[in-house]
């Protein structure tokens, strides 16, 4: 065993400085994500009892990604995308803090604080997408989103198990005479996130990252290659805001607490943390395709349980197939998504940033129509009606993506082989 782990950390050696800076900075901000996707569902539900409220905070954050991708854009133009990169991590561990201290929980203040945090998260998304656009290439990306999802894998068993935790045990403990409650746990736990930011920063600062050459990164058109990959983008988003949203609304609806929630998450965690590292370490590009059916099909499997079940049973399976399924889709997306900018950069001899934005316009079409159809459904029929059936309906929708990358995959390898 010994020799196996120490073999894979020489591996991880051999690799480019920028990659093994990305790895590294992305590892430790994958320490605060679960608390970002969870655990602020979770509070608002706690606050709020709502589940539109968390639906529309998450569309505000969804519509901050946004604006902060134009935005930093212009700002590639006289920063660093690394630079960029770091402020973007410390301004979400910054946003998530100053969420926890605000004394009420309306509709205005859930906006404002979620795009706020939309808009930090931006940052870091569009600038990741970048610096690991331009640090890798088809062959060793299944290593690096292998890699790096086994870490968020890792964080997502850890993290929810020890927070989860921590608020169960803070709930009535006395501290200096002052009887602590849950708020003040959320408020404990986001401070200490602002110092793995700051980690996370300082690593970052040791790699050497270039940014675009070219300027302009705004175009409404697209080769046809693009667009099909816009579609793809627009459904993986359409999905994207209930993985954040339903797992908090629907434990805290039928399981329990936050305890409950972090031991959900926790359990599924493991397998799928070494089954993704392991398909990473070994799966060749002909194979992410097999991989993106697998995720697909295991997430719909979960939003039939949940909607037959509509219960704890029905809950656990859901969240255990949503752990499955998210590295297992990001691997086999993400290299997609990037053979594909490859392909049309050399086409169209455009910056690579203006495919990233254009992305992050489709995901977000996605995400508004993903949150629109839950706010719709639970406002015209009932909370516990879009509970059980949006996740269904996007679902099974989304299963159109393999078809779809096939498709993409197919015409990069045959009439655009030359350019990748």
């Amino acid at each position: 065993m010994s020799k196996s782990i120490l073999g894979e950390y020489r591996f991880f050696r051999s690799q480019p400085l920028n990659i093994r800076t990305l790895l590294v900075t992305n590892m430790l901000y994958a320490f605060i994500l679960p608390i970002i996707e969870i655990f602020v569902g979770a509070y608002i539900m706690r606050n709020t009892g709502s589940p539109a409220y968390v639906a529309i905070y998450q569309l505000c954050m969804y519509f901050g990604v946004l604006v902060t991708s134009v935005l930093n854009g212009l700002m590639l133009k006289r920063f660093k995308a690394s630079l960029l990169y770091v402020f973007g991590i410390l301004l979400s561990a910054t946003a998530l803090m100053a969420m926890m201290f605000v004394n009420s929980i309306g509709i205005v203040e859930l906006g404002l604080s979620g795009f706020v945090l939309g808009a930090s998260t931006g940052f870091f998304w569009t600038n990741r997408y970048l610096l690991t656009l331009n640090s890798t290439n088809d062959e060793n990306r299944n290593y690096f989103f292998g890699l790096e999802s086994f870490f968020f894998s890792l964080w997502s068993i850890t993290v929810p198990l020890i927070v989860g935790a921590f608020l169960v045990s803070v709930d009535g403990f006395v501290f200096l005479g002052r009887v602590l409650d849950v708020n003040n746990g959320y408020q404990f736990i986001t401070a200490f996130s602002l110092l793995v930011a700051m980690a996370a920063g300082f690593v970052l600062s040791k790699g050497h990252f270039d940014n675009p050459v070219q300027k302009r990164f705004f175009y409404t058109r697209f080769h046809v290659l693009w667009q099909k990959l816009l579609t793809l983008a627009g459904l993986k988003g359409m999905v994207q805001g209930f993985l954040v949203t339903a797992p908090a609304i629907l434990v805290m609806r039928l399981v329990g607490n936050e305890g409950s929630l972090g031991l959900i998450q926790g359990v599924g965690g493991l397998l799928t943390a070494i089954l993704v590292y392991t398909l990473g370490r070994i799966a060749k590009p002909k194979h992410r395709m097999a991989i993106f059916g697998l995720g697909l099909f295991v997430f719909f499997l979960g939003t039939l349980f949940n909607a037959v079940l509509f219960s704890a049973v029905g809950v656990i399976v859901f969240v255990l197939c949503k752990v499955l399924f998210q590295p297992l889709h990001d691997l086999a997306y993400f290299p997609t998504m990037m053979k594909t900018i490859d392909a049309v950069k050399a086409i169209e001899n455009r910056n690579e940033y203006a495919y990233i934005l254009s992305h992050e316009i489709g995901l977000f079409i996605g995400r508004a129509f993903g949150m629109g159809l839950f706010i719709s459904l639970a406002y015209w029929i009932s909370e516990d009606f879009a509970l059980k059936y949006a996740l269904v309906i996007v679902g099974g929708i989304q299963l159109l993506s393999l078809p779809l990358a096939k498709n993409i995959i197919h015409d990069i390898d045959t009439k655009y082989k030359e350019l990748t």
